[in-house]
């Protein structure tokens, strides 16, 4: 199999530990908490903000959208009770809301939490919201596939960044839950959180 990093010529990839200032502080707490045998297969490039969205890097940048993967934040209630999980899936796929990530949160009904309520507890810039270093005690679901994916680009918390990793980095992480058919197939990019 081709290396993302060789089919991703466009992306100027570094140690992401190495280059701290392209990382949202949450997600420079998670990296650095990290095992050091994972937090050194973690990249990070610096990339134009304008094209943080999905379908603009991965265009721009050359990055296969199947190689590329969304963490959306989801909400729902419960007995009055506000649950959050971070939700991860390949680009290719759309979260499952309403039928896993419900039944997971054990909620009525679960949606896409607001741009700003989705910065505003998470940390983190809208177009770069990322698995690493979401709030301690949410659930981070991430789909089966996203999880054995040799390297994938997500967000690195900020706009101006992406990160480069093994699928197996975000199944490790804590709260993590590895989820089968949790991305439903999608006409093009989604969940551009």
């Amino acid at each position: 199999m081709t290396s993302l990093r060789s089919v991703a010529r466009r992306l100027d990839l570094r140690p992401a530990l190495d280059v701290p200032s392209l990382l949202a502080e949450p997600v420079r707490v998670a990296l650095a908490a990290l095992p050091g045998q994972l937090a050194v297969r973690c990249a990070v490039a610096e990339i134009d903000p304008a094209l943080a969205d999905t379908a603009a890097l991965c265009e721009h940048y050359q990055v296969p959208l199947q190689a590329s993967a969304n963490c959306v934040v989801v909400t729902g209630k419960r007995g009055g009770e506000q649950r959050w999980a971070g939700c991860v899936v390949l680009a290719t796929t759309r979260v499952d809301v309403n039928g896993v990530v419900r039944r997971r949160l054990d909620v009525r009904k679960a949606s896409f939490a607001g741009q700003n309520e989705a910065v505003e507890r998470t940390g983190m810039e809208y177009g770069g919201i990322t698995p690493l270093g979401l709030p301690a005690g949410w659930p981070v679901l991430v789909d089966a596939v996203v999880g054995a994916a040799d390297e994938l680009v997500v967000g690195s918390g900020l706009r101006r960044s992406k990160l480069l990793l093994p699928g197996v980095v975000l199944a490790a992480l804590p709260c993590a839950e590895v989820v089968e058919n949790l991305g439903r197939t999608a006409p093009g990019p989604a969940n551009q959180g």
